[in-house]
């Protein structure tokens, strides 16, 4: 069965008919050409694919794209309209907190929506849950453990997460 549904994604307003098992992952990578996410795991387990819906963190290969309709959907491509850098961006920049790059989408996009929540007061198992969290290096770690990286930049990952949380 195919439906319309109407999303925007990185500040573009798409209307596209899909069939209602469809992705987000295949939605965003093979109908609508953003090779932003990654088809890492397909199962939840990696992050590779890890997006903003709405700016809460999602892995789109287990979100229905049928489920998006009507709302925003940002991709790491889309955190940097203009050619202007994402905190988080320039942050693994400074870092190198990325070898062959594959999983740095997924990871910036996690790392963008982990700040928003501490900025929330969010808590998670690293943390006290009766105090507002604090961007340390557990925390950080704690709420970045959904991204896999197979080449082992993690120490630079959480040290790029904590420059883009001081900024």
């Amino acid at each position: 069965m195919e439906t319309e549904i109407t999303t925007r994604v990185d500040g573009i307003t798409r209307t596209t008919r899909v069939d209602t098992r469809t992705t987000l992952l295949d939605l965003l990578r093979e109908r609508l050409g953003n090779t932003s996410p990654k088809k890492g795991c397909d199962h939840g387990q990696c992050g590779a694919c890890t997006v903003l819906l709405d700016d809460r963190r999602v892995l789109a290969c287990l979100t229905l794209a049928v489920t998006t309709h009507d709302h925003d959907i940002t991709t790491a491509d889309g955190l940097a309209p203009d050619g202007h850098l994402h905190p988080v961006h320039q942050a693994f920049l400074d870092n190198d907190a990325f070898q062959c790059g594959y999983c740095t989408p997924g990871q910036v996009c996690s790392a963008v929506g982990a700040l928003a929540e501490l900025a929330q007061g969010h808590p998670s198992h690293a943390g006290d849950i009766t105090a507002d969290p604090e961007p340390t290096r557990a925390e950080i770690a704690e709420r970045m453990s959904g991204n896999l990286c197979r080449c082992g930049a993690y120490t630079n990952i959480i040290t790029a997460v904590e420059q883009a949380a001081r900024g």
